[in-house]
């Protein structure tokens, strides 16, 4: 374990929970998560895992064609066979709301739209290997999802959001207490996510040694394994020496190869860091409800402002389809357009007086 990166411990603690859950699907599930082991990363397989472990209890408790099966383990192809494309949409009707062992659950049109790729994807598998005669999943329309307004924080929100991490402005006494052992790390985290882009698995997975500030760039490990280099900027490497600096000097941490830890000397978490960013932008723009993710964008629009070339920003943000950076960027690239046209001018009226 010792030997282990963060993300190589990652894919052994989800490979482990994968194997478990597996345990509680159907048999007919092992053959279709080994073929697509190649072709899929493990946080993905764990997500089809729980989908299809939803979409088993709903059809041996809420279909009367599949109610006699009492352990969806016993679920086997002829049942599977017997599943048609009005289950599946019955299913996905079934997700805006429901309750399972006494906790209600409820589902948006992004999360019922996974659901129905995985339930797709499961299907087409088996159909192309000839153990069920039809793929009634792919009868199933795709939904409809509507593009909601991407939330970013504007200039003067930045830099207030950052000042209040300096003073702690609006925190509790209790939270002030906390602050001030750390307020460098708070910084230097908020810094990394508004002058990087980068997310919050990467932030969490960064180690001493991958920090070059003869460069001032880092190596980070992106969705699916691979890694880059990102660059950074003066004031954010400012911000980062700082933090080094006063993370150096404890001498618990000198075995600890993680760059941003929490107060038990330990790699800060995922969760930590969620409510890190949670505290301090409630503070400084409660309606806005800003997440890492929103840092992220907030980055890649002022990415994009500066530079106006979406692929720079689709490099940076490691976006594998240009189209996920166009949708996101899109409404700038209009306000660009519309600048752009007010420039050209026809006839010069001042000329012809």
């Amino acid at each position: 374990m010792a030997d282990r990166t963060y993300f190589e411990q990652r894919n052994y603690d989800n490979t482990l929970k994968l194997r478990q859950l597996l345990k509680e699907l159907p048999y007919i599930c092992n053959d279709y998560f080994m073929g697509i082991e190649n072709r899929t990363s493990i946080l993905t397989r764990l997500g089809y895992a729980q989908d299809l472990k939803i979409f088993f209890h709903f059809l041996t408790t809420e279909c009367a064609e599949f109610v006699n099966i009492k352990d969806i383990r016993q679920f086997g192809y002829e049942q599977l066979e017997s599943v048609e494309t009005f289950h599946i949409e019955m299913f996905l009707n079934y997700l805006t709301a429901f309750e399972h062992d006494g906790v209600e659950y409820t589902n948006t049109e992004k999360t019922k739209a996974r659901k129905l790729a995985t339930i797709k994807s499961f299907f087409k598998y088996n159909y192309n290997k000839d153990r069920i005669p039809a793929d009634p999943a792919s009868k199933v329309l795709s939904l409809k999802l509507h593009d909601k307004a991407i939330i970013r924080l504007e200039v003067d929100e930045v830099a207030k959001l950052l000042d209040n991490v300096e003073s702690g402005t609006g925190l509790s006494p209790k939270q002030l207490a906390l602050q001030k052992k750390t307020r460098k790390r708070d910084i230097a985290i908020l810094t990394l996510f508004l002058g990087t882009g980068i997310r919050i698995s990467e932030l969490v997975g960064i180690d001493l040694d991958d920090i070059d500030f003869n460069i001032n760039g880092f190596k980070i490990t992106r969705k699916g394994g691979n890694q880059t280099i990102l660059y950074f900027s003066d004031e954010v490497a400012e911000t980062l020496k700082e933090y080094i600096s006063e993370r150096n000097s404890n001498k618990e941490l000198a075995d600890e190869t993680a760059l941003f830890v929490s107060l038990q000397n330990k790699r800060i978490t995922v969760r930590a860091v969620q409510n890190l960013v949670k505290k301090y932008a409630g503070i400084t723009t409660p309606l806005k409800h800003i997440t890492p993710h929103k840092l992220r964008s907030t980055y890649g629009t002022n990415l994009y402002k500066e530079t106006n070339d979406i692929y720079v920003v689709a490099e940076v943000l490691g976006h594998k389809d240009i189209n996920t950076t166009k949708k996101h960027y899109a409404a700038i690239s209009d306000e660009i357009k519309r600048k752009a046209a007010s420039k050209v001018v026809l006839r010069n009226h001042e000329d012809n007086e």
